[in-house]
C-alpha cells in the first residue's frame, strides 16, 4: 500500500484544492485555471466521468489515481471520487509576456521550462526570473508543475510581479517567438561556453527537466545550446541554479 504521507509531492494547501462535483464544474465552467483534474481509479459513471469529460474538452489535463490517495488528500472528506487541483494565481499568456516587453520599451528576455516538475524548482526559477529583470517564465501544461502553494511560496512573492503562461507545446511556443525575433538558447549539455556567447537581443532561455533535460524535439528548434563548465566530479547542476547563473549572464549582457 502507497505511504503517501512520505511523499512530499502528495501535500496541498487546502487553498488549491476543489473537493466534489459541484464546485468543479462551477470552476470549469467559470475559466478558473485549474492545474489538473484527479479521478478515482476504476470509475466508469457518474459525475467523475462527467467531470473528466468537461475537463478534457477545457484542455484541462485529467490523472487517474488510487482513491485512498484522495482520501489522504481531502482528509476523507467527501469528494465523490473527483479533486481538482488549482493554481494560486491566473496564467497569463504568451503575448501577455511580450506586451510586458513592448511596454518596457525593452527587448523580450523569456524563460521557458520544458517539464519542470518539482514545484520548488519552479518557485525558485521565477523568483531568479523576477531578480534578473526576465519579462516573464513560460511552462508546459501537461507532465509539469504548476502555480501550487509549494511553487508560490518558493518564489518568495516574485508571483506577484511575474507573469506565467502555461502552453500546451512547447517546441510550437518556441516557433512562434521565432517569429517575433526572439533567439531561443537551450542550457544543456554539449554546448557552447556560456560565458563566449553572445546573449543580446530579444532571447529565451530554455531549462529542461530535471532529470532528462531538454527533450529532443525541444533541443532541435534552439538556435544556440550553451552549457555552464563543470569542474567537479558530478555532471548536472539543479535546474534552478542553472538556470539562474545563466539569467545574470544574459542579463549582464543586455
Amino acid at each position: 500500500m502507497p505511504n503517501y504521507q512520505n511523499k512530499q509531492d502528495e501535500k496541498f494547501s487546502s487553498d488549491e484544492l476543489l473537493i466534489g462535483r459541484n464546485p468543479i464544474i462551477e470552476a470549469l465552467s467559470s475559466g478558473r485555471s485549474i492545474i489538473k483534474v484527479m479521478v478515482a481509479k476504476g470509475v466508469t459513471t457518474g459525475p467523475a466521468v462527467e467531470i473528466a469529460a468537461k475537463a478534457r474538452k477545457a484542455g484541462v489535463p485529467v490523472q487517474e489515481v488510487d482513491r485512498k490517495k484522495l482520501d489522504f488528500m481531502t482528509s476523507s472528506a467527501t469528494h465523490q471520487g473527483v479533486v481538482a487541483l488549482c493554481a494560486m494565481k491566473e496564467y497569463a499568456s504568451v503575448e501577455d509576456i511580450l506586451k510586458l516587453a513592448e511596454d518596457r520599451g525593452e527587448q523580450p528576455f523569456i524563460i521557458i521550462l520544458d517539464e519542470i516538475e518539482d514545484p520548488h524548482n519552479l518557485g525558485a526559477i521565477v523568483r531568479s526570473a523576477e531578480c534578473a529583470g526576465a519579462h516573464g517564465v513560460i511552462i508546459k501544461k501537461r507532465h509539469a508543475a504548476g502555480l501550487t502553494y509549494t511553487a508560490y511560496k518558493a518564489a518568495a512573492g516574485a508571483l506577484e510581479y511575474m507573469p506565467v503562461a502555461r502552453v500546451n507545446n512547447i517546441s510550437d511556443t518556441i516557433e512562434q517567438l521565432k517569429k517575433q525575433g526572439v533567439w531561443i538558447y537551450g542550457a544543456d549539455m554539449n554546448g557552447e561556453d556560456y560565458l563566449k556567447t553572445d546573449f543580446s537581443g530579444a532571447c529565451a532561455l530554455v531549462v529542461g527537466n530535471e532529470g532528462k533535460g531538454i527533450s529532443r524535439l525541444v533541443r532541435e528548434k534552439c538556435d544556440v545550446i550553451v552549457s555552464l563548465p563543470l569542474k567537479g566530479r558530478i555532471n548536472s547542476l539543479n535546474a534552478s541554479v542553472a538556470a539562474g547563473i545563466l539569467m545574470y549572464k544574459i542579463a549582464e549582457k543586455r
